[in-house]
């Protein structure tokens, strides 16, 4: 009778365990989980940011907040930089796991400007200039982006900017020009404009090349710049539309509040995106 419970006793825990092997691995196919699909943007910031530091000063802010994406400014390597110049600056950028994407904004007046401004992203080694011409020399640009194969992409600056103050004047100027004329797309100068900046980032995206994230107070003329999750912009719909688009390029914050002193700003800026990415991230 022993030897008979016994028996009975191992097979039941023998089937038990088979069953409960079966259901873990039933559970573990079903519940295993699948790493997020990555983004097809990067995380950078305007050089513009820096306007009141050196380069060294700034390169110490983008490690702090780990940004490795940044839009280069004249004031931090200047247009008649020589190629060791150049050379030097990109060693320094390197030492900061820092990569130089593109050149601007800048302002150019003349086609002598359009042309110095080409030659020098030529020198600098970068595919991408953020412009902000005349209207008048759009086909002189058009004609540098064809002989150059460097994209241009236009600034839009807000209410106060008589020439160019939104996505949809841009657009309006350049649909008709070589693809590779597009636009650097400012959401807080498209908010304060009054425009839907969500709206006008999926409408315009094959011409979108650069953005400037920021956010700012008021979708007014006098709305200022704040930190990037204090303002009237829906960020996460920004965030939402961009992997919609599947944009390709950089999601650079320019931080315009505090300039003299941004950290504290970009580093709660940064750390807002971020957990705005990670929030809505989907497999």
């Amino acid at each position: 009778m022993t030897n008979r419970r016994l028996f009975i006793k191992k097979a039941s825990g023998s089937v038990a365990l088979s069953l409960l092997g079966t259901g873990l691995a039933q559970a573990d196919a079903s519940t295993t989980p699948v790493a997020p699909a990555e983004d097809t943007f990067r995380q950078g910031i305007a050089g513009y940011s820096f306007v009141h530091f050196k380069l060294d000063e700034s390169l110490a802010m983008m490690r702090k907040t780990n940004i490795q994406y940044l839009c280069i400014k004249d004031f931090h390597l200047p247009m008649k930089s020589t190629a060791e110049e150049i050379t030097a600056f990109h060693a320094k950028l390197k030492e900061s796991n820092v990569t130089g994407y593109g050149v601007g904004p800048i302002y150019m007046k003349t086609r002598e400007a359009i042309d110095q401004a080409f030659d020098y992203a030529k020198r600098v080694g970068v595919d991408l200039i953020i412009g902000i011409p005349n209207p008048e020399d759009l086909p002189y640009v058009e004609q540098k982006v064809k002989d150059s194969n460097i994209r241009y992409a236009i600034h839009n600056h807000g209410p106060g900017d008589k020439i160019y103050p939104n996505a949809i004047t841009i657009n309006g100027y350049i649909k008709n020009l070589d693809p590779r004329v597009g636009m650097c797309f400012d959401i807080g100068h498209s908010m304060r404009y009054g425009n839907d900046p969500v709206a006008d980032l999926e409408k315009y995206s094959k011409r979108i090349f650069d953005m400037h994230l920021k956010n700012v107070t008021s979708a007014t003329h006098d709305g200022t710049t704040c930190e990037l999750g204090r303002g009237v912009i829906d960020i996460p719909a920004i965030v939402k539309t961009l992997r919609k688009i599947k944009y390709s390029g950089v999601a650079g914050l320019e931080y315009e509040k505090d300039m003299k002193d941004p950290l504290a700003g970009i580093a709660e800026s940064i750390g807002y995106f971020r957990g705005v990415l990670d929030s809505t991230r989907k497999a």
